[in-house]
């Protein structure tokens, strides 16, 4: 098996992974909505990519108050 010449020192070893770093993901604003949005990706709020509604976000709202209104409705006997 393999093993090393000679030891590695703390101050070269962590030198050596200076460079393994966590980098900052890349938040840009929506152009149609303003919410922060992940880079090449569609936005969570409106549904939009490069300007084209790829979700239409407006019919998941309107079923959900759809939904909303029925629980809350009490059937009277």
């Amino acid at each position: 098996m393999a093993h090393p010449k000679s030891r590695i020192s703390k101050q070269r070893k962590r030198k050596r992974r200076t460079h393994y770093k966590i980098t900052a993901p890349h938040v840009v604003s929506c152009n149609n909505c303003g919410a922060p949005v992940l880079r090449h990706r569609i936005c969570d709020a409106c549904g939009s990519y490069r300007g084209r509604t790829i979700i239409d976000k407006t019919e998941a709202i309107v079923e959900e108050d759809v939904e909303n209104t029925i629980d809350d409705v009490e059937v009277e006997d």
